[in-house]
């Protein structure tokens, strides 16, 4: 008989930590951050913006957008991490910067987060930015046909989720979706419940199992790539390629990219640099789009 124990069910509760808190893993994750804040003042300074839209009543349901020059450009959407219970898009205007000088309109989105809303609250405000941008863009001189998106760790997770949801339900062609970067992701938030972290999550197993994106079957059918640093645990690196066999098995082809050298939090640095994977993903999805 097939042992079905789950991969973390072995560990002990500090390396359980270890693998699926990125904090405990880079204790020195603030740093990183740190080395973002210029180009974020630069990004939220010189680019023509217009920030805080709502796209629902709770105050959290807010996106920036940073419009391109010219009429009908493509659009790029932002999902943070912090692990479903922290950050803000205010930090992450630099993906802005690198992206609106080539012609590409990017909305920067923040969403319900725990503890103060459940994951249902924190996934369905996502979708709603996401819906919201697809409806509204067009007033920002966005193609609301041509949307591309990308999130990092818990915003890997929301990016999944897009994928999951059938938008002809909300009345919407799901081929607007023209991509996703999905970065140090999680996507089954079950072995969260086991780490310190969910005293903000609350998560339960039925709320885990209601979000997890690696048995919901994907609904959107558009370019996917999924990446992690080489330096994250190897627990969390395994979430990505099981999430990648999970697409394939659904008739998808994503490709799957382990960077070498870089960690959970510094990985996202690589916004800033036209000539690497990740841009090079997310542009390459815009420019590769019918």
């Amino acid at each position: 008989m097939t042992d079905q124990s789950p991969l973390w069910s072995s560990l002990s509760a500090e390396e359980h930590e270890f693998h699926y808190n990125p904090q405990k893993a880079f204790p020195n994750f603030k740093d990183y951050q740190a080395e973002r804040v210029g180009p974020n003042r630069t990004a939220r300074t010189e680019l023509k913006a217009v920030l805080d839209i709502p796209y629902g009543e709770h105050p959290l349901r807010k996106v920036d957008v940073f419009p391109a020059a010219g009429a009908e450009s493509p659009v790029h959407v932002f999902f943070h991490g912090g692990y479903w219970r922290g950050q803000d898009k205010e930090n992450f205007a630099f993906i802005a910067g690198a992206l609106v000088p080539l012609g590409i309109t990017t909305v920067i989105a923040n969403y319900e987060l725990c503890p103060g809303s459940t994951l249902d609250g924190v996934v369905d405000s996502a979708l709603a930015a996401m819906e919201w941008t697809h409806r509204h863009i067009a007033e920002f001189g966005g193609d609301p046909n041509a949307v591309t998106m990308s999130g990092h760790s818990a915003g890997a997770h929301l990016g999944a989720e897009i994928i999951a949801t059938d938008w002809s339900a909300r009345g919407i062609d799901p081929a607007f979706i023209k991509g996703a970067v999905l970065i140090s992701g999680i996507f089954d938030p079950t072995p969260a419940i086991r780490t310190t972290v969910n005293a903000e999550l609350n998560l339960n197993d039925e709320i885990a199992r209601r979000h997890n994106v690696e048995e919901r079957a994907p609904v959107v059918d558009c370019p996917v790539s999924i990446i992690a640093g080489g330096l994250e645990p190897w627990q969390w690196i395994d979430q990505s390629f099981r999430y990648s066999h999970h697409l394939r098995r659904h008739g998808r082809d994503p490709d799957v990219h382990v960077l070498p050298g870089l960690n959970h939090f510094d990985i996202i640095t690589q916004y800033l640099d036209r000539d690497t994977p990740i841009m090079r993903a997310v542009v390459g999805q815009i420019l590769k789009r019918p």
